[in-house]
């Protein structure tokens, strides 16, 4: 993370900002405005800002990056996202009367799990990458405070939980009776598509963030741990993660969800 530094853009934001950065131990530097040099060869900031928290490439390599859940495709869905007929829904086993307590050990910047807490579920989100995190934290926090003057987004957002931890260690540590219902896999993999087709800010992402590398350990813990099924992500086309086939698979155009059931889901 040589190449990335914090930023503000106003002295109003200073002090969150040198927090921030003590916190993810990057240097911290006042923009004068997104377009102006860098210090230290740094290419990117995580500029604060009255927009909340972004993720900025300053050789206009991508768009801002911000979590954002009041607005836009997060809200978009919320109104028009098909509820329980979702993909994601049948994966994870929601239902008119169940609303499993779902575990999601690759949070990223959240979409997911914000889908799933407005399908009913309780969601408890994990990032182990301290942008990312931030990123997410930043949306979440920003959502609270339109929660005033939205029922349905503060009980979607009163569902969700994040930690900042290794999605393993955090695995390895559960024991009975805390085991999660569901527990969802979404790992970050190398793109198969060429880069042309990746959109911009999901390869900025993606450099962020590197490779799951631990992802097939995390299966085999998770397969343990949780108490209904497991259900994994994955590019449709994409092997099975750590070549484990399971019971049976939902696809879609361009995803596949992999379910290894556990138990019988309650009616």
């Amino acid at each position: 993370m040589t190449n990335i530094i914090v930023s503000f853009t106003d002295c109003c934001f200073k002090k969150a900002a040198e927090i921030l950065a003590k916190r993810i131990n990057l240097p911290l530097f006042e923009l004068a405005n997104v377009n102006c040099d860098l210090p230290m060869g740094a290419h990117y900031s995580l500029c604060l800002s009255a927009d909340g928290l972004s993720f900025i490439s300053h050789n206009n390599e991508h768009g801002a990056i911000r979590c954002d859940f009041v607005t836009g495709s997060h809200r978009h869905r919320r109104n028009h996202g098909g509820g329980n007929g979702q993909m994601i829904a049948k994966a994870v086993g929601v239902s008119g009367k169940f609303f499993p307590n779902v575990l999601d050990v690759t949070a990223g910047l959240g979409s997911d799990g914000f889908v799933l807490s407005s399908l009913g579920c309780k969601v408890q989100l994990l990032e182990r990458n301290p942008i990312v995190y931030s990123l997410l934290k930043d949306g979440l926090d920003r959502a609270r405070l339109e929660c005033a003057n939205d029922d349905e987004l503060a009980a979607i957002i009163a569902r969700i939980t994040l930690t900042e931890v290794n999605s393993y260690v955090y695995l390895d540590s559960v024991e009975a009776p805390e085991f999660p219902d569901v527990i969802y896999i979404d790992p970050m993999f190398p793109p198969r598509k060429k880069s042309a087709q990746v959109k911009k800010e999901m390869q900025a992402l993606h450099q962020i963030v590197g490779e799951d590398e631990d992802a097939s350990r995390i299966l085999e813990e998770a397969l343990e741990k949780a108490i209904y099924r497991v259900v994994v992500k994955r590019p449709a086309n994409a092997d099975y993660l750590a070549m484990l086939k399971p019971n049976y698979s939902l696809e879609g155009k361009s995803t596949r969800y992999d379910i290894f059931a556990k138990q019988k889901l309650p009616k």
